[in-house]
């Protein structure tokens, strides 16, 4: 322990009453919260391959704490930055501002990324220059590589938890997504996150002047380049996986010679898409285990009774969905092997912190649907639709309606911005031209419902309002929101080949574990929701709950 930290310790305990007392019997011996973020591990997929795990990683979790089985996000749009916001802070986009991964902004009059912040630069890391392509069509939209928490809107649990002790605690989150890293530390706590231009873990001037010693010497092993000119092969016998058969499907993508088969060939960093292939395989999230095990011991997380916070979001799984699928062989792997990075992260923290002085909590930003092809091949009508040509048909059927040029503004899914300007110049009734894009898409092959931010009469009352209503805030969300049909695809033709982002089960179930100290294992089949994670954990530790909370303590969790 450090002498500083070790003197605010002293004079907390003669300066401060407690806030509460913390309602777990054994919360007290709690030193570190470690909250795993599993990026898209929809709610199948530990016990599809749970006869493939060891006894130290996830079943560690499952069988040694609480496992919610039927736990689902009840937000709409289930993209990244949203589910890690509505973990952190237990409330619902409509409240934390978080409704996609991007938004159309009114006032600047263009798309922007959620977590930009031009007033918060990046961080430069000592010793690390590159440019890397960009396949993520949210951060494209981003014009400066500034990176902040300013748009989330309401506090997280770890605010909260700093707050209770007066800065006692420490926060740090790390993942191989800015976004992720970001939300899950909220306003008070520290963000890093890996560069797919450099493969340096980085943060912004939002959260430090310099980097710690212990971060600058971490990135100058240069760990994410161990995979230069090699193979990402399988780590057991073919034979050994459920899904072996579903490794070469022609609806797959080769990212610049990675392969659709294994061994998948990883390249170098000049050919732009290296530290994405790093992130598409099992080394990315071995990267980020072993970002959080430099993190323990360079900030001394779990060592006095201060409670800590290490967040870490594993991000492979996700990558690897994207562009393989759910149902590939890539898919089997990456989380399999995860199950031995989150063995050894674990025997890491039981030998540095104490395995009772551990509160382990699991659980995913959102699900991932099927590819549509592989759907169409099981039977299921499907369809790929891009929002830009859907924009351009549909103001075109406006104009010949109404005599409204260009009534979109902006298309980017899920929403559809009206050019309000527009409509009144040209006299137009806007309601009449929401009804008539309401109609036309539903109409369409692949789309399911399009929602006006005041529903029609008919639509009140759908199993889509509620989530499309918890996701809207007035500010950010656009005019009319559009859903998918099941297992079909609503993003512009590019490099990714599924996305997420539906109300749809497949997308919304997620796991939620805890385990640790004074938890009883068990395995709970009642419905629960991830507003849930962030208000249980306040009950636990006795903290005020994040100030936009809709969530309910998990009762199984505190007996």
């Amino acid at each position: 322990m450090t002498p500083s930290r070790t003197l605010r310790l002293a004079l907390a305990s003669v300066l401060l009453f407690p806030v509460a007392s913390p309602i777990a019997a054994d919360a007290s011996d709690t030193r570190l919260v470690v909250q795993i973020t599993v990026d898209g591990l929809r709610g199948d997929l530990l016990s599809r391959y749970g006869r493939s795990f060891g006894p130290d990683g996830f079943r560690r979790l499952t069988e040694q704490g609480v496992w919610y089985t039927d736990a689902h996000h009840q937000h709409a749009n289930t993209e990244t930055i949203v589910g890690h916001a509505t973990l952190a802070t237990g409330a619902h986009p409509s409240e934390h501002g978080m409704v996609g991964n991007s938004w159309y902004n009114r006032a600047d009059g263009r798309l922007g990324y959620n977590i930009e912040d031009p007033d918060q630069a990046l961080l430069p890391v000592p010793g690390f220059e590159g440019e890397g392509d960009q396949l993520d069509p949210t951060q494209a939209a981003a014009e400066s590589n500034g990176r902040s928490p300013a748009n989330l809107l309401a506090s997280t649990f770890g605010d909260e938890l700093i707050k209770s002790n007066n800065g006692l605690s420490k926060v740090i989150a790390a993942s191989g997504k800015d976004r992720s890293a970001v939300a899950m530390a909220g306003h008070s706590g520290k963000a890093f996150w890996m560069s797919v231009a450099t493969g340096a873990y980085e943060s912004s001037t939002f959260y430090y002047d310099e980097y710690p010693d212990w971060v600058t010497a971490w990135n100058a092993d240069r760990p994410a380049d161990v995979a230069i000119a090699t193979e990402w092969r399988l780590a057991d016998p073919l034979d050994s996986y459920l899904l072996a058969a579903n490794d070469d499907r022609p609806y797959e993508t080769d990212l610049k010679g990675f392969g659709r088969t294994f061994p998948h060939r990883y390249g170098a960093p000049e050919d732009g898409l290296y530290y994405t292939q790093v992130v598409v395989s099992p080394l990315g999230d071995q990267l980020t285990a072993s970002f959080g095990k430099a993190a323990v011991l360079g900030e001394d997380l779990g060592k006095d009774d201060a409670v800590d916070i290490l967040s870490l979001s594993f991000s492979g799984v996700d990558a690897i969905n994207h562009f393989f699928g759910p149902s590939s062989l890539e898919n089997e792997e990456v989380v399999r092997v995860l199950d031995r990075t989150l063995a050894d992260l674990f025997a890491f923290l039981d030998q540095e912190v104490g395995r009772d002085h551990v509160l382990y909590v699991l659980s995913s930003d959102h699900g991932m649907p099927e590819m549509p092809e592989f759907m169409a091949d099981h039977g299921h009508d499907t369809a790929r639709n891009g929002h830009t040509a859907l924009a351009e048909d549909l103001n075109a059927e406006v104009a010949a309606a109404f005599g409204v040029e260009d009534a979109i503004k902006a298309f980017f899914r899920p929403y559809i911005y009206l050019d309000h300007e527009a409509i009144a110049a040209a006299g137009g009734d806007q309601r009449a031209i929401e009804r008539l894009i309401v109609d036309s898409l539903a109409a369409r092959p692949g789309i399911a419902m399009a929602m006006p931010s005041e529903p029609f009469p008919e639509q009140r009352g759908d199993f889509l309002e509620g989530p499309i209503r918890r996701n809207f805030h007035p500010a950010r969300s656009g005019d009319i929101y559009v859903v998918q049909s099941p297992y079909s695809f609503l993003l512009d033709p590019g490099a990714i080949a599924v996305m997420h982002g539906s109300p749809w089960r497949y997308d919304t179930h997620v796991p939620i574990l805890f385990a640790g100290p004074g938890i009883e294992a068990k395995q709970v089949s009642r419905q629960v929701a991830t507003v849930d994670v962030a208000v249980t954990l306040s009950a636990i530790f006795g903290t005020t709950m994040p100030s936009g909370a809709s969530g309910k303590v998990l009762s199984e969790v505190l007996r």
